[in-house]
């Protein structure tokens, strides 16, 4: 048994848009007393500082150039989510507009951004005691890590997740839109030569069409029990 101030081995949780990773990731790290970095926000991040230097998103070296300068951090706010610094600027907020939404994909296909955030990801993960939740964490960025989850769940039940996230935040959003992005999204992260999102072939495959986010919560935690 670890003891409550010791490092434990950090945990990865993958999965596709939408398909409950942030939100059951927090809860879960929450009740192992873990820290939580969802990184699809570091690539989010970076997509925001591309976009505000106006840089078209398709030039990949132009993309890569701005990506390499940035300067980012992670901290935890006050209920433990994840705030996002680029170059000193908290842009948490920005992170999850549909401009962003629309173009985070293609960024994150270029290898040169992927081999930035990836670094930083492994040297996140060495410190241990953190859940890690992406697209390509167990394939990739901790292969070793003991606990591997790929969360999934249909297109559909994603789009609506989403949409009312959306409503909820006040945002008029059109769920037939939201449904195109998601499988859009879907169709470069899963094809994309590199870091293709895809299960680990040790991870516990968990479909969260019919589950409350209570549920997978209690499904992890229990996957969990004596390997952490």
């Amino acid at each position: 048994m670890h003891s409550p101030n010791s490092v434990r081995p950090a945990i990865a949780i993958d999965g596709p848009a939408a398909s409950g990773k942030s939100s059951a990731g927090k809860m879960f790290a929450s009740q192992l007393g873990y820290r939580f970095l969802d990184t699809g926000l570091m690539y989010r991040a970076a997509t925001w500082d591309v976009m505000n230097n106006g840089i078209d998103i398709n030039e990949s070296e132009a993309v890569s150039r701005v990506v390499g300068k940035m300067e980012f951090s992670v901290i935890d706010g006050e209920s433990g989510e994840n705030l996002i610094l680029v170059n000193g600027q908290d842009v948490t907020r920005f992170l999850h507009s549909t401009a962003v939404d629309v173009s985070v994909s293609p960024v994150s296909a270029i290898t040169a951004v992927r081999k930035i955030m990836v670094a930083e990801q492994r040297r996140i993960a060495t410190t241990g005691s953190i859940v890690m939740v992406g697209r390509d964490i167990g394939t990739v960025v901790i292969p070793d890590a003991p606990l591997k989850i790929f969360l999934t769940a249909s297109a559909e039940t994603r789009a609506n997740r989403r949409y009312s996230e959306f409503i909820a935040d006040g945002t008029e959003v059109d769920l037939t839109d939201i449904l195109s992005s998601i499988e859009n999204r879907d169709r470069i992260d899963s094809s994309r030569e590199d870091s293709p999102l895809k299960p680990a072939s040790d991870a516990h495959m968990v479909d969260t069409d019919d589950l409350s986010l209570n549920q997978v919560v209690a499904l992890m935690v229990e996957l969990s029990m004596g390997i952490i």
